[in-house]
């Protein structure tokens, strides 16, 4: 990473802090390193357990730049998150997922932080790239199928999947987050 992507994913990623300045000194000068940044204007949040996360990431990995974004990795909490678009609408259903939106918060390292129990697998790069999330529900299908035939055990879970609360086409069906596809 350049010193200018360095900059630029520091300033983005210092936006969502309560107080953006201050959370970027303290990246540059500081001594904690992690901050709470909101959810919600910026990006959304997806977490999913660690070993399904690592193996996505890897997935991920092998597409276009331009169709990833940054990956968190929770050492100590054994998540992986998903930086996706801000979707107010959005509805992810899964086993042990959650998506953090509009009120939510996220503790962040530096963009530069890559060791430590909290650190970036894929870090910002300053640009604002987001994972699609249609690439991240299909990368979390295929890593849950490679995962249960890897292990030698079928799908206990429906693979997480998302949907948006769009008006159904009939007004009288109601649509469920357990239910995705």
């Amino acid at each position: 990473m350049t010193l200018s992507q360095w900059q630029g994913a520091l300033e983005w990623l210092a936006a969502a802090a309560k107080d953006p300045r201050a959370c970027r000194d303290d990246w540059m000068h500081g001594v904690t390193g992690v901050h709470l940044l909101a959810t919600g204007r910026l990006w959304d949040v997806l977490t999913v357990p660690e070993r399904l996360g690592l193996y996505t990431a890897e997935l991920l990995h092998t597409v276009s730049v331009a169709e990833r974004g940054p990956v968190l990795h929770d050492g100590r909490g054994h998540r992986v998150g998903f930086l996706v678009p801000p979707d107010p609408s959005a509805l992810w259903a899964g086993h042990h997922l959650r998506y953090v939106s509009k009120g939510g918060w996220i503790a962040a390292p530096a963009p530069h932080c890559r060791w430590g129990t909290l650190h970036w697998l894929v870090p910002p790069d300053g640009s604002g790239a987001l994972t699609p999330p249609e690439f991240l529900e299909s990368a979390l299908d295929r890593a849950l199928r490679a995962m249960a035939r890897t292990h030698g055990c079928s799908r206990r879970h429906l693979a997480p999947c998302r949907r948006t609360t769009e008006p159904a086409a009939n007004p009288t069906e109601e649509r469920s987050p357990d239910h995705c596809g």
